[in-house]
């Protein structure tokens, strides 16, 4: 998808109902052959557990690196979003939205961190990567600290 055919930024649009009927959109590159890393990072991503039906919450960290298409952020805002009201255990939420990435942008390399807070008194990290970063990068740590509880 080009920028003309941008269905989501400067348009009135609502959450999706899941995961599945999220649109990403996706632009040209305009530094194609750079290798650069691009992090989007949700602090407060929520899903809903598919047993308890009780709320789960988790600090998403996303980096990739683009060969063509970059992410458009908006629709990356909603299709996060849709996870809402959307029944799945962390480690599916957190490998789902990496392939999903991964097939609506072909980047060169992809990783996700799925830093969840408890449940049941355990905190469940989830880590995701499409091979080796390529060679050169740039890559911060995620700045993610492990749980602690109230210490």
């Amino acid at each position: 998808m080009t920028e003309e055919n941008l269905t989501i930024l400067g348009q009135p649009t609502e959450m999706p109902e899941t995961p599945d009927k999220a649109v990403l959109d996706t632009v040209a590159n305009p530094h194609k052959g750079e290798t650069y890393l691009v992090r989007f990072t949700c602090p407060e991503f929520t899903s809903i557990c598919p047993v308890t039906g009780q709320p789960d919450f988790a600090h998403l960290v996303l980096d990739y690196v683009p060969d063509e298409l970059l992410i458009e952020s908006k629709s990356l805002k909603l299709y996060l979003g849709s996870f809402r009201n959307h029944g799945a255990f962390h480690e599916d939420c957190t490998v789902a939205i990496a392939r999903r990435l991964t097939d609506a942008l072909a980047p060169i390399w992809l990783r996700i961190g799925g830093y969840w807070f408890p449940r049941g008194g355990i905190p469940i990290d989830v880590f995701y990567q499409t091979g080796k970063p390529p060679e050169g990068l740039w890559l911060p740590d995620q700045g993610v600290a492990p749980y602690r509880g109230r210490g």
